[in-house]
């Protein structure tokens, strides 16, 4: 059993997040902000999705202004993306935003650096100080490794709000490259005891993205270092949830909707496992509850693997015996293996 980091508990529009709270899923809305009824819908997917924080980009003044009707309509706490300009991070919070993702450096002039802390501090909004490797600056501690470059730049950020004694704060230091995002995150956990969102950033389209943030986020959260996570995907947001729901389904940290487990198949089989495989998947994904569903194609694996599911299937030349936590409940014809095997599953 992994013993997670304790963090500084804060809130997020209502979502607890760190002071050992569950891992709380995040995701970012891909619309243009200005487009409020179009972010709105997006956000609403991804509510049902089962996205818990949202962030959107707000590039300009014409963006913040979409804002109010935003936050008033949204079903999750809206985290504010704000860059450069301190004047879009006001609007923002005078909206009623739930949180501010900036870089307090990137103001630069301090005088409106402390503007912005006194307007999140009165409203007790938190900051993330968001760091990527894309955006250190290049005369930053120069030939040092990217990880201890990327904490070096978060760092400098975190002074600025503590010295103006804010201490709402969330941190991210993320790469592309797996390694160095896993290693930045070891060293920021040893630094502060603020909560840290995982990501690896621009983590490509959703199978290649999906690995790569499987393996940096896995590692991470095996550790027990994390607090937030947003899979970054190129494609659909609400994909980002799903393939962040079962890496931390993977260990045990959190459960929702359904888990399958099928064997890969092989010259044993007798019966056309994968398209039944995916014809299961199709059906117990519109769950919400969750449930561990097996569809075993042969005699080595399928029928321990199918006791071991709340309901499993163990196929064979013709036939298979259907289970329900661990009891054989019944054989079945091969016509019949999916519509039998929902049954059991609606049963359960």
């Amino acid at each position: 059993m992994m013993n997670r980091r304790y963090t500084k508990p804060i809130s997020i529009g209502g979502v607890a997040v760190g002071g050992g709270a569950p891992i709380a899923i995040q995701s970012m809305t891909k619309t243009d902000t200005r487009d409020a009824a179009a972010t709105l819908e997006q956000i609403r997917r991804l509510k049902e999705a089962g996205c818990e924080i949202v962030r959107v980009a707000v590039p300009d003044m014409a963006a913040a202004k979409a804002l109010p009707l935003i936050k008033r309509e949204s079903p999750l706490p809206i985290i504010a993306d704000i860059h450069f300009d301190h004047r879009l991070a006001l609007a923002a919070l005078e909206a009623g935003v739930d949180g501010l993702r900036l870089n307090p450096g990137n103001i630069r002039d301090k005088k409106k650096v402390r503007e912005v802390v006194a307007a999140a501090k009165e409203r007790q909004v938190p900051i993330r100080v968001g760091v990527n490797a894309g955006s250190v600056p290049q005369d930053l501690e120069p030939g040092q490794p990217l990880a201890r470059r990327l904490v070096a730049s978060a760092l400098e950020h975190i002074r600025i709000l503590e010295d103006m004694d804010f201490d709402l704060i969330k941190v991210s230091v993320k790469a592309f490259d797996v390694a160095a995002t896993v290693e930045a995150y070891r060293l920021m956990a040893q630094e502060r005891p603020y909560p840290l969102h995982l990501g690896i950033t621009e983590a490509g389209t959703p199978r290649a993205g999906a690995v790569r943030s499987a393996v940096g986020l896995g590692l991470l959260l095996w550790e027990g270092i994390g607090d937030t996570i947003r899979v970054s995907l190129t494609g659909d947001p609400c994909d980002e949830v799903a393939v962040a729901y079962d890496i931390l389904k993977s260990l045990d940290l959190r459960q929702r909707g359904p888990v399958l487990i099928s064997c890969p198949t092989c010259g044993r089989i007798e019966t056309d496992l994968i398209s039944l495989a995916y014809a299961v998947e199709e059906r117990i994904s519109k769950l919400n509850k969750p449930i561990k569903v097996a569809v075993m194609g042969c005699v080595v694996n399928g029928p321990g693997e199918a006791r071991e599911a709340d309901v499993g299937l163990a196929c064979g030349k013709g036939r298979g015996v259907l289970f329900r936590h661990g009891e054989m409940v019944r054989t079945v014809e091969e016509v019949d293996y999916l519509k039998a095997l929902m049954e059991e599953v609606e049963k359960v």
